[in-house]
């Protein structure tokens, strides 16, 4: 059915407002980092800031020795990243393409755990981690997560759709499973890949809790933790927190600019087929 030009006008207009709504805090922390501390505190605020000055990222650079929190953190999230996509990939492509005893049980086993909140295990991951020597760790941060229930789940969809007389065809020509998995899966995989990497990427950036929970040097602490510094007892430094703030979306706005055009294809194709 094609749609009539109003009804798109519409649509679309609604769709631009909403998002310019959605985008309105994000302009307003990125202004706001830009002010002056007089212009900052100011009643009425003012929309603009006038004159634009940088002070209040050196101030957090120098005084909360942010370098060493962003390398932390990219440390953690590529790690964990990296990591996630070759477990995820390798656990679907066999609930996907193999056939054995037990995989639809392993599979309602998998979808099951979605329903389980992450606050319930934080406990027995802490343990578990404990025993191993990890706590205090980067790696406490980097090995949790390496294993998703949902990156599991898409991944299987995504697979589904190859067909199996591809990989029969593979097996014929003399390629063992590694190289079908290298050399056919992932490459196939690249969308679902990307939407994974994305979500992983942020949630993993985004991470305030779990790093809270498993880390106590502070020159350890992730971004997020680090970003706490600035909120004291009695006050806030506001000018460092905003300016910090604007920094720590950058690293995800850049990984979903890379990967969007592979985001809405693996998004669509991951659950074409049951």
């Amino acid at each position: 059915m094609v749609m009539k030009p109003m009804a798109k006008i519409a649509i679309y207009s609604i769709l631009s407002v909403a998002a310019v709504l959605w985008l309105l805090p994000v302009l307003w922390v990125v202004i706001s980092a830009l002010k002056t501390n007089s212009d900052l505190y100011s009643f009425p605020p003012k929309l603009w800031p006038d004159p634009v000055t940088f002070e209040h990222f050196k101030a957090a650079f120098k005084k909360g020795d942010f370098g060493l929190y962003f390398m932390n953190s990219t440390i953690v999230t590529i790690s964990s990243t990296l990591l996630l996509l070759l477990i995820n990939s390798m656990a679907g492509f066999a609930l996907a393409k193999y056939r054995f005893r037990g995989s639809s049980i392993i599979l309602i086993a998998f979808i099951s755990t979605l329903m389980i909140p992450i606050e319930v295990i934080m406990i027995p991951i802490f343990k578990v981690l404990s025993a191993l020597g990890l706590y205090n760790s980067l790696l406490a941060i980097i090995i949790p997560p390496a294993a998703t229930p949902t990156g599991v789940f898409l991944m299987r969809q995504y697979l589904l759709t190859v067909p199996d007389e591809l990989l029969e065809a593979a097996r014929m020509d003399g390629a063992g499973e590694w190289k079908i998995y290298w050399s056919i899966i992932l490459p196939i995989a690249k969308p679902i890949l990307a939407v994974l990497a994305i979500f992983s990427f942020m949630w993993r950036w985004d991470d305030f809790v779990w790093p809270l929970i498993a880390i106590s040097d502070p020159s350890k602490y992730t971004i997020q933790l680090a970003l706490s510094n600035f909120i004291g007892e009695y006050n806030v430094d506001w000018g460092s927190l905003l300016a910090m703030s604007v920094i720590t979306m950058l690293p995800v706005l850049i990984v979903f600019m890379v990967f969007q055009r592979y985001f809405v294809s693996g998004m669509i194709t991951s659950g074409m087929k049951g």
